[in-house]
């Protein structure tokens, strides 16, 4: 049976552009997004606030399959190795993007085996905790776990997250033993924390701001380099003497590594469109998100830097798996 993949290579051996045999038809049949994370998580949500755009600006269904598991790796090669046709895409974060591959030798894909096609939103990160945690404040939580050495715990939602290796980064810079218990996504992660089976969690700011505003979190930092408008009161880590704690959460959608660059674009200005919405714009500030935008070259150039930015981290906290 003839797949995509094999008609783009036959259209390639022609001579032909593969744009002239697909893209002027495209998009003709549902188009599917992986997932590589359970529903409810915050790449999840996004992941769904942007299918739901799409349909009416490309003319086709769009749907979302979540593929969750060993830490954002088995959605993410099952999007590596989809046929290049624009049909399967992959909406994912820095995460299971950048992170995963650096851990996992076995991940079976690096981010170079993707297209971008564009960056779609980004979100910064807060530290919580659960009002019954014994301290109300960073500092107090260092003491804490400085006190009762490995006797702490905190969640993410899974190991080699963008959470994890932020999270490791704080312990190394505090000097403590707090201990990471991983998560089959950040849904769950988050969940356990709200209901004080886990003191502590590194998450972005739209899932954890609902519980914040409801009592059932205690927002103890902004891990970014400024404080959030919507929590005033909350500090941001440099001003507790954490600068390098400073972690933005992207999402964005990638396809297959060979889809036709016609395809790519086509995709882009679909999700730029999609973007400028003023529907779209409330839904990002109620989930306190920015809406980012631009060509496939600006997603491009935030996972080149945050390559550069946490291979080095990864390989100095020891966190590489074999």
């Amino acid at each position: 049976m003839l797949t995509r993949r094999v008609l783009l290579g036959a259209v390639a051996a022609l001579g032909l552009p593969a744009h002239a045999a697909f893209a002027e038809t495209y998009p003709s049949r549902t188009i599917r997004v992986i997932v590589p994370t359970p529903a409810g998580g915050p790449v999840d949500t996004m992941a769904r606030v942007i299918a739901n755009a799409l349909p009416p600006l490309l003319g086709q269904p769009v749907v979302v399959e979540n593929r969750a598991g060993a830490g954002n790796t088995l959605g993410s090669k099952a999007a590596a190795i989809a046929d290049p046709d624009g049909y399967t895409l992959i909406y994912t974060a820095a995460s299971g993007l950048v992170m995963s591959p650096m851990l996992r030798s076995n991940a079976g894909y690096t981010a170079a085996d993707f297209a971008p096609v564009a960056i779609v939103s980004e979100q910064p990160m807060v530290m919580v905790a659960n009002p019954s945690a014994p301290f109300k404040t960073v500092a107090e939580l260092v003491a804490y776990a400085k006190a009762n050495p490995g006797k702490l715990n905190y969640s993410t939602g899974g190991a080699g997250t963008l959470p994890h290796l932020t999270a490791e980064l704080f312990k190394k810079l505090t000097g403590t033993e707090i201990t990471h218990v991983p998560y089959k996504g950040g849904g769950p992660a988050l969940a356990d924390v709200v209901a004080g089976q886990v003191p502590i969690t590194f998450d972005t700011i739209g899932t954890s701001l609902p519980f914040i505003r409801d009592g059932k979190l205690r927002a103890l930092a902004m891990i970014a380099p400024k404080r959030f408008d919507e929590l005033p009161d909350v500090p941001a880590m440099p001003e507790l003497g954490y600068p390098t704690v400073t972690t933005g959460a992207w999402t964005a959608l990638l396809a297959p590594k060979a889809t036709p660059s016609a395809i790519v674009a086509r995709l882009n200005a679909a999700v730029n469109d999609a973007l400028k919405e003023p529907s779209m714009l409330e839904t990002f500030k109620r989930l306190g998100a920015e809406p980012r935008g631009g060509g496939p070259e600006a997603l491009a150039t935030v996972i080149k830097a945050d390559t550069e930015k946490w291979g080095p981290i990864v390989t100095a906290l020891g966190l590489k798996e074999d």
